[in-house]
């Protein structure tokens, strides 16, 4: 049995007197996209920073490619790239000077680094700014270029964390495919996201991480089908969603529903139904709906 690309046993850190990781296990095969979801300070990009190497757990293990992060941090180092939720890139340089100084760092030549500029630039959508110094991006501009330096070489394993936050829609669609593209071909992708269309369309596997730890663990079908059948909505005459509830989808089960809701009297009302969501199921596991994650402002003075 091949083994996993990340393992990760009862990992404990806190900050302070704040637990943000209260024994975490998780599991992360080959070549597959996994994401990590929770309400704030869940504790999302706390495990991306312990994989990572940038902050120590305070218990439990982590090993990345075989590499455990505390005895063989430059092992894990080698096998990882990781794009945070801000932009790192230098303001001086251009998009392309940027592009071409990491490919060098990473091992192209001079022809070669050139042509994975290039490319990168086209995937991304940088071409007209290519030559511009980066002092003058946009926030879209310099995410979808942080992206793309993190994508230069393509390690065995990839963490983003929130990486589309702040891009257009079209940005963010391009990134998925290659992501998509990405575990094509072997790569492992752990992300961290607020969008929960973004995890339901691009994940083999889900975990929910809520007040430090996995509260469940499967593919988006797997935790939708946690909700139940059917989501009954009540609209009211502005045709606003004002109550919701999810059923098992009989007849009875629909009945039921509908006849509570009724029992609310809102005016003008009207009654309909969906398939659970994604959102659904995050809802009912955490108790509130998705959103950034926040642990990452308890850790900034430990990371630097």
């Amino acid at each position: 049995m091949t083994a996993p690309a990340i393992a990760v046993a009862g990992l404990r850190k806190s900050f302070g007197t704040q637990t943000v990781l209260d024994g975490v296990d998780l599991q992360v095969e080959r070549g597959s996209v996994f994401a990590l979801l929770g309400p704030n300070g869940a504790g999302k990009t706390t495990v991306i920073n312990i994989l990572s190497t940038l902050v120590a757990a305070d218990a439990g293990t982590a090993v990345v490619c075989g590499h455990d992060v505390v005895d063989d941090p430059d092992g894990v180092k080698e096998s990882i790239s990781l794009t945070g939720q801000s932009a790192a890139v230098d303001e001086v340089l251009t998009a392309e000077e940027n592009l071409r100084m990491m490919a060098r760092l990473s091992g192209f030549d001079r022809a070669g680094a050139a042509r994975r500029a290039t490319d990168l630039i086209e995937r991304f959508d940088l071409r007209g700014a290519a030559r511009k110094r980066v002092r003058s991006y946009s926030g879209g501009m310099r995410r979808r270029l942080d992206l793309a330096l993190s994508l230069v070489a393509t390690p065995p394993v990839i963490f983003l964390d929130e990486p589309t936050t702040g891009l257009d829609t079209r940005s963010r669609q391009a990134l998925w495919t290659i992501i998509r593209d990405l575990a094509a071909r072997g790569t492992t992708i752990l992300l961290t996201t607020q969008y929960l269309e973004e995890a339901d369309q691009l994940a083999d596997r889900i975990a929910v991480l809520d007040h430090g730890r996995v509260v469940a663990e499967g593919t988006a079908v797997e935790l939708k089908a946690r909700v139940g059948g059917e989501v009954v909505e009540l609209r009211d005459a502005a045709d606003e969603v004002v109550h919701e509830l999810p059923t098992d989808g009989t007849v009875d089960g629909l009945r039921a529903a509908i006849d509570r809701l009724d029992a609310l009297g809102v005016p003008g009302a009207s009654i309909a139904i969906r398939k659970p969501s994604l959102d659904d199921a995050f809802l009912i596991l955490t108790g509130s709906h998705a959103d950034s994650d926040t642990d990452s402002e308890l850790q900034k003075e430990a990371v630097r």
